[in-house]
C-alpha cells in the first residue's frame, strides 16, 4: 500500500546528477514520470516498486518495467538511509541504435485499466536508412516511420546486403521454409550472387523437405547447422524458441566476428534477460518479425508475384550494431520476404507483443471464444451445424473480411438496429472478462514467467528424469470440430458465413481489450494494429476457415502452439462463467464502453493501415503444399 502522507525519497543514479523527486501517495495510486538523462535511463517505475518494497522493509526486489523506454528486468538491493528516504542505483544502459523520442507518459500504480482512450504511447521509434525510402505516417495522432515494400525494390537488395556473401537460414519449422525460399527467390530476381543456405541438425527429417524446396548439399545451399552458422555473414536463427534457449551458447560461439545474427522473434532476448545476460558484443543483432505464420509469408509472396508483391507486414529491430550496417540489412531482409510495409520496434517490445498476441486474439483467445459460444448456442437449442456457422464461420469469414478491408466499426455499422443491440449486449458483457485474462497474460510475459514456461515445456517433449515424453496433443478431435468438417464439406465456394451479431460483439470486445492493453503498455500503433487486427484477419483466421482450429494453430511456431493450448481454456472459462452469465442475468449494457468503442481513435489508425494493404487476399487451397507436412493430408 502506498503511504498516505506526502513523503520524500531520494533516487541516486551512478554516472548522472542525482535527481530528487517528491512522490505523493494518494489512496492506491501513485503517479510516476520517466526521465532520460543523456545516455542514462532512470526508470521511475522501478523506483516506485522499490519504494513499496522499502516501506514493507524489503531489502531486495525484482521488477520489470513495461514502458518501452526501459528494457530491463533486474534485481536491486535497497539500503535504507533514513525513515523517509532511501537510495537505489539503476544500471546504466546505452540507447539502442534505434533512436528514442521520449514522450511524457504517466503511469498509475494500482489503478484499474479502463476502456477510455489511452494516452500517447511513451516512445516513438525513428531510424535512418541509406538505401530505402523512409516514410512518415500518422496513426491516431502519432507520427511513425515505415518502409513500404514491393518487388520493384528487389534491385536495392545487393547494395543493402553489402558485405554479405552467405545468408544462413537455421531451422525448418514455421518460418524457416518461407523465409529461405522468399530470400532465395528475391535475390535471384535481383541477380545477386548471395548464397542462401539452409542449416539443419544432422539426421533431421527436414532435410528431405528442404531438398524438395530446391536446396541441395551439392550446390552448397543445404548443410549442417554449425557449419552453416560459422560460414554465414547473416545468420537467421529460426529454430524453436526453446531450442534457442537451450543452445544459445554454442550458437554464439560459432558466429563470425562482425557477422549479423537475425531473429524473427525477441524470445531469446527475454530468456537472456531472465538470467541477467545479453548478446555477445562481437556481432550485430537484428530482428525482422513477420506478423503472420510462415505458410502465410510464403503463400502471399507467391500469390503476389504478378502484382508487385503481396505479403505479411513485418516489424524490425536493431538491438546492437557493430559496424553501422544493421538497419539497412534488416530492412533488406524484410523487403526480400515480401513485407508490404515494415515498422520499427525493439526486441523487448516485439517479444512482449508477439507472445501476448498469440495467446490472445491471434490464436488462444479466438479458440476459447468459439468453443464457449458453440457450447452456448447448442445448449440454447441451435443445431450443431448452425452453431458452427454462427461461431467459427462467422468470425473467420464475414467478420474477418469486413475488418480486413473496412475495420471494426464497419462490422457494427453493417448490423440492423436490433442486431446492434445484440452486439452491444455481448460486447459489454465480454470486454472486462477478456481484459482480465489478457492483462494477466501480458504481465506473465513481461515478468518472464511465460518465457520460462515455454522453455520448460520444450524440455518435456522428451523423456527425462524417468518420466515419459509429453509432446503436444491434438486440439481438433472434439464434437465441435467434427461438425466443422461436415460444414466445410457442404460449404458453397466463396461462402464466408453469416454476420452473427452476438458472436461479433464478443470477438470485437476481445480485439478492443487487447488493443487497450497494448496501448497502456506503451506499444506503437503499428505494432498494436498488426498484432491485434491485421495478423488475425489476414494471416491466421483464413487457415481456421479453411480446415479448422488445428490447421491454424499448428502451422505456427512451437511457442505459439504451446501458448494457444495453455490460454484458450482460460478464455473459454471466463466467458462462460462471467460474460455469458451476465447476459443471462440481464446485466445492463455499459453505455460508456459502447460509446468509447464507437469513438476510439484506433479506428482511424486502422483505416490508414488498410490503405497500405495489398490487393491480394490469401488463398488456402485444399491441397496446400506450403504448410507443415503433417497437416497436408487433412481433407477438410
Amino acid at each position: 500500500m502506498v503511504p498516505q502522507n506526502r513523503t520524500n525519497y531520494k533516487i541516486q543514479q551512478k554516472g548522472a546528477v542525482a535527481t530528487r523527486r517528491t512522490l505523493a501517495g494518494s489512496h492506491e495510486s501513485l503517479h510516476i514520470k520517466h526521465t532520460v538523462l543523456q545516455d542514462v535511463k532512470i526508470c521511475w517505475h522501478l523506483c516506485c516498486y522499490f519504494l513499496l518494497a522499502y516501506k514493507m522493509s524489503a531489502t531486495t526486489f525484482t521488477s520489470t518495467c513495461t514502458a518501452s523506454l526501459c528494457a530491463t528486468s533486474r534485481t536491486f538491493s535497497a539500503k535504507p538511509v533514513a525513515t523517509t528516504s532511501c537510495f537505489v542505483a539503476v544500471p546504466k544502459r546505452a540507447f539502442q541504435k534505434l533512436r528514442f523520442k521520449p514522450l511524457v507518459a504517466m503511469a498509475t500504480l494500482g489503478a484499474r485499466m479502463v476502456a477510455a482512450p489511452a494516452v500517447a504511447p511513451p516512445a516513438t521509434l525513428d531510424f535512418e536508412t541509406s538505401v530505402f525510402k523512409k516514410e512518415k505516417i500518422n496513426l491516431a495522432g502519432h507520427d511513425e516511420y515505415i518502409v513500404k515494400g514491393g518487388r520493384d525494390l528487389f534491385s536495392l537488395l545487393p547494395a543493402s546486403f553489402k558485405g554479405i556473401k552467405q545468408i544462413g537460414v537455421i531451422g525448418w519449422g514455421s518460418q524457416g521454409p518461407a523465409q529461405a525460399q522468399n530470400l532465395r527467390d528475391s535475390l535471384a530476381d535481383a541477380k545477386s550472387d548471395i548464397v542462401v543456405k539452409v542449416g539443419l541438425r544432422k539426421g533431421s527429417s527436414s532435410f528431405n523437405e528442404a531438398r524438395a524446396a530446391g536446396f541441395s548439399e551439392d550446390n552448397g545451399t543445404l548443410g549442417d547447422i554449425w557449419e552453416t552458422i560459422s560460414g554465414s555473414d547473416l545468420v537467421l536463427l529460426l529454430i524453436s524458441d526453446s531450442a534457442q534457449a537451450d543452445n544459445y551458447e554454442k550458437i554464439f560461439s560459432h558466429m563470425k566476428p562482425n557477422s549479423i545474427l537475425g531473429l524473427s522473434h525477441g524470445f531469446l532476448l527475454g530468456h537472456l534477460q531472465s538470467m541477467g545476460l545479453d548478446f555477445p558484443k562481437h556481432f550485430s543483432v537484428i530482428a525482422v518479425c513477420p506478423k503472420g505464420m510462415g505458410p502465410s509469408v510464403r503463400r502471399l509472396y507467391v500469390q503476389g508475384k504478378e502484382i508487385n508483391g503481396a505479403g505479411i507486414n513485418s516489424s524490425f529491430a536493431v538491438h546492437q550494431d557493430v559496424d553501422g550496417r544493421a538497419t539497412d540489412v534488416a530492412l533488406a531482409w524484410s523487403v526480400a520476404l515480401g513485407s508490404p510495409f515494415t515498422f520499427a520496434t525493439t526486441l523487448e517490445m516485439e517479444y512482449r507483443s508477439d507472445i501476448f498476441g498469440e495467446r490472445g486474439i491471434l490464436l488462444g483467445a479466438v479458440h476459447g471464444i468459439v468453443e464457449s459460444l458453440f457450447r452456448r448456442y447448442t445448449e440454447h437449442g441451435m443445431s450443431e451445424d448452425l452453431a458452427y456457422n454462427n461461431t467459427v464461420e462467422s468470425i473467420t469469414g464475414t467478420i474477418s473480411k469486413i475488418i480486413s478491408t473496412k475495420g471494426m466499426l464497419a462490422v457494427y455499422n453493417a448490423l440492423s438496429e436490433d442486431e446492434k443491440r445484440e452486439f452491444e449486449k455481448a460486447y459489454s458483457a465480454s470486454y472486462y472478462p477478456c481484459m482480465d485474462i489478457l492483462y494477466e497474460c501480458y504481465e506473465d510475459i513481461a515478468a518472464g514467467s511465460e518465457i520460462r514456461s515455454v522453455v520448460l515445456a520444450g524440455r518435456r517433449f522428451y523423456e527425462k528424469e524417468g518420466l515419459p515424453a509429453f509432446p503436444m496433443g491434438k486440439i481438433d478431435q472434439t464434437r465441435m470440430w467434427k461438425v466443422g468438417e461436415r460444414v466445410r464439406s457442404t460449404r458453397p465456394a466463396g461462402d464466408l458465413g453469416p454476420l452473427y451479431p452476438f458472436t461479433a460483439g464478443v470477438y470485437v470486445a476481445l480485439m478492443m481489450a487487447q488493443i487497450e492493453i497494448l496501448r497502456k503498455k506503451g506499444h506503437s500503433y503499428s505494432e498494436i494494429i498488426n498484432e491485434s487486427v491485421i495478423e488475425s484477419v489476414d494471416s491466421l483466421n483464413p487457415f481456421m476457415h479453411a480446415r479448422g482450429v488445428s490447421f491454424m494453430v499448428d502451422n505456427c511456431s512451437t511457442t505459439a502452439r504451446l501458448g494457444s493450448r495453455k490460454w484458450a481454456p482460460r478464455f473459454d472459462y471466463i466467458l462462460t462463467q462471467q460474460a455469458l452469465v451476465a447476459v443471462d442475468n440481464g446485466a445492463p449494457i455499459n453505455q460508456d464502453l459502447i460509446s468509447n468503442f464507437l469513438s476510439d481513435q484506433v479506428h482511424g489508425a486502422i483505416e490508414v493501415c488498410a490503405q497500405l494493404r495489398p490487393t491480394v487476399d490469401i488463398s488456402v487451397p485444399p491441397d496446400a503444399d506450403f504448410v507443415r507436412p503433417e497437416l497436408r493430408q487433412s481433407s477438410n
